[in-house]
């Protein structure tokens, strides 16, 4: 088994001093020593954002996919090898701009993946842009007037949709991160964790004094299986309101691989490649 440090490669972190994913980054890598994750068990995928970095630090073998893209791929990975634990993670402007689709249908099939959300409420990487998880009336470089949107809810979303495992966490709270990651990497079916973090240099209004102010845990009677009062738990969010914890989960709904009799019986990656002569078929359409 790995330690923790060893997950480290020979790239030094370059992300924005202050980031909240320099947290993350460590939580995962605690997670993975504790799990006994490595490159034999687990594909780690990113899309595009200061979050797909995390792969280039972590010793695990990774894919990082197009923009907005990383729940494709991750679950292109489960359905040829359902036994690895396929980890993607996305940024908030990734997952719920340019692959809000793909995070909606996932959750609705309950893909037995796991779904990291590094949610700054802003686009870092490229420069300050407002999101779709941006507050309503912040000024940005693209919104220099104000947002006029009103920002997206992932929590929620994942819940209605079909996702079984829903969870909240914040980057400052590296325990509660890994407690946080653990139960979703060991959850069966669709996991989704919305990860607060800090974008120090774009966003002047999701700051740690913000979270440090509003957030709170779920006190431990809090039961996740009630899906109508979790969506209420999700939709909280103000003042003092922003829960952190398990909002959700399902246990027992099969997921979508365990509904595939051909991989269930077989993965596809153990199954030998058939190559055949099409040229008579070819020849046939001339």
């Amino acid at each position: 088994m790995m330690k923790a440090e060893e997950y480290n490669t020979k790239i030094k972190p370059n992300f924005c001093p202050g980031c909240g994913d320099f947290g993350i980054w460590l939580a995962l890598k605690n997670v993975a020593s504790q799990l006994g994750l490595d490159s034999s068990n687990t594909a780690l995928i990113a899309g595009i954002g200061c979050h797909g970095h995390i792969l280039n630090f972590t010793k695990i073998n990774s894919i990082e996919g197009l923009h907005g893209r990383p729940v494709p791929v991750a679950t292109g990975i489960k359905l040829v090898n359902p036994r690895l634990n396929v980890i993607a993670f996305s940024g908030d402007g990734d997952c719920l701009g340019e692959g809000g689709n793909h995070f909606i249908h996932s959750c609705r099939r309950n893909h037995d993946i796991n779904l990291f959300i590094h949610d700054n409420a802003i686009y870092g990487l490229t420069t300050g842009q407002t999101s779709p998880r941006t507050p309503h009336g912040m000024v940005t470089k693209s919104t220099p007037e104000g947002n006029k949107d009103v920002p997206l809810n992932p929590a929620a979303m994942a819940i209605t949709a079909g996702a079984t495992f829903v969870a909240r966490t914040f980057c400052l709270e590296p325990k509660h991160m890994e407690e946080i990651f653990t139960k979703a990497i060991k959850h069966k079916g669709m996991s989704v964790v919305q990860i607060l973090q800090t974008c120090i240099t774009f966003n002047k209004e999701y700051t740690l004094d913000f979270y440090r102010e509003n957030v709170y845990k779920l006190p431990d009677d809090y039961d996740p299986s009630d899906k109508v009062k979790a969506l209420k738990k999700a939709m909280e969010w103000g003042e003092k309101n922003i829960p952190l914890g398990v909002l959700y989960e399902e246990k027992g709904k099969p997921s979508y691989e365990d509904q595939l009799i051909d991989i269930s019986k077989k993965p596809i990656v153990d199954t030998e490649p058939v190559v055949k002569d099409v040229t008579e078929l070819f020849k046939a359409h001339v």
